[in-house]
């Protein structure tokens, strides 16, 4: 068996970057950039007030206060640029540009107007509320980096730079094939001994929150025929194909004999994790196939620790894996060592508590937590209060 560590490097080694396309800015969220955005001008491009106000010069301030400036002009956003006359204030608003020759702004709480002429009571200081150009960004440096997913505030500095179209990496197309001949659609009649499919619904949706387009398959029989069949047909039009099901090596799980049977050179098929040890992870030419055991917990676990991050990598997401955090356990926890423990947790004010059923069944303990809690392969025994690596659910 590989080590969790050492499978997951397989895998996102085997993970070539997807193509480039260049999509509008209103359709890039969730997207990975394939190139830099850098700023072609200064941002902010221009010097202007960060305040309403009045702009002055700071050099007619050489006497004590009180001052009292007649009052020219006026400069608001959008309007033009203007050229500042020594010794008076020019009414300002917030965004306006800065007139010519004016460098600072004095806001207008703490100016007393007198029809056109304003008094104030302290000395202004250069700079003050004042934007200068290229204040965020220089013309020429880099904004965005390739391999930044763009979320929400990515896409608004992208607009401020100007841009209404960004290159970024296609999407991974996945397709979902779980297998079982007890599965039948959830909401659907079935007979006895049948059970609603529910792994595919939290694969595709996985798959989509990672950036892919995935399509999900209705359930196939424990019939290696089929399978290989369905899975030759499949593997033409994805780049992930990601079965769910009859990866271990029971009598009735086909999945592994109909993988290869359709071309697939499978890389591993162990790893040494708890739940989740009968992963599979093949490839057919460009193709990666990720064989998912079956039971919930071990299916969806096993997809969000690798497969997420591989669709990411395929991306060129330059941060394919999730965010780690250190906490430590709100009671003690007993374990049979030998493979890495991945336990369902609830984070209670920076604690981890564990929730009482573990089973890799149990679709609950995944509805009802919201941390993914790392027990050592090697620790029987863990105290209360030890730190112990986890991940939260929202940031897989």
């Amino acid at each position: 068996m590989l080590s969790f560590e050492d499978a997951r490097t397989r895998l996102l080694a085997a993970c070539a970057v997807l193509e480039r396309e260049r999509v509008p800015l209103a359709e890039a969220v969730g997207r990975v950039l394939a190139e830099d955005l850098r700023a072609e001008h200064p941002l902010p491009p221009y010097d202007h007030s960060a305040m309403d106000g009045y702009a002055v010069r700071t050099a007619d301030f050489a006497s004590e206060p009180p001052y009292e400036l007649p009052v020219t002009g006026e400069s608001r956003a959008g309007g033009a640029f203007s050229q500042h006359l020594p010794g008076t204030a020019c009414r300002i608003f917030t965004g306006a540009p800065l007139p010519r020759g004016a460098d600072a702004v004095i806001i207008q709480e703490d100016v007393v107007r007198a029809g056109e002429r304003v008094v104030l009571s302290t000395r202004p200081r250069a700079n003050e509320n004042v934007r200068r150009a290229g204040e965020d960004l220089a013309a020429g440096a880099v904004a965005l980096s390739a391999g930044t997913r763009l979320g929400p505030f990515q896409l608004g500095l992208a607009a401020a730079l100007d841009r209404d179209a960004v290159l970024v990496r296609r999407r991974p197309r996945v397709v979902v094939l779980p297998t079982g001949s007890e599965l039948r659609l959830p909401g659907s009649p079935g007979a006895a001994g049948t059970i609603p499919e529910s792994n595919g619904v939290v694969i595709r949706a996985l798959a989509a929150a990672a950036g892919a387009s995935a399509t999900l398959h209705t359930a196939l029989p424990d019939e290696r025929a089929t399978v290989a069949e369905r899975l030759s047909r499949a593997l033409e039009h994805c780049d992930v194909l990601v079965t769910v099901g009859g990866a271990s090596v029971g009598d009735h799980d086909v999945v592994r004999p109909a993988l290869e049977a359709s071309g697939v050179a499978l890389e591993f098929w162990k790893v040494a994790i708890q739940p989740g040890k009968p992963f599979v992870f093949g490839r057919r030419d460009d193709t990666l196939v990720l064989g998912l055991p079956g039971n919930p917990v071990s299916a969806q676990v096993t997809f969000a620790l690798f497969g997420m991050p591989a669709l990411r990598a395929l991306q060129g997401d330059a941060a394919p894996l999730p965010a780690m955090l250190r906490v430590p356990l709100a009671e003690p926890l007993r374990r049979k060592p030998g493979r890495l423990g991945i336990l369902r947790a609830r984070l209670v004010e920076g604690r981890a508590h564990l929730a009482v059923n573990q089973a890799s069944g149990a679709t609950t303990s995944l509805a009802a937590n919201d941390l993914l809690v790392f027990a050592p392969a090697d620790r029987a025994e863990l105290a209360a209060g030890t730190e112990v690596s986890a991940v939260r659910l929202s940031d897989l």
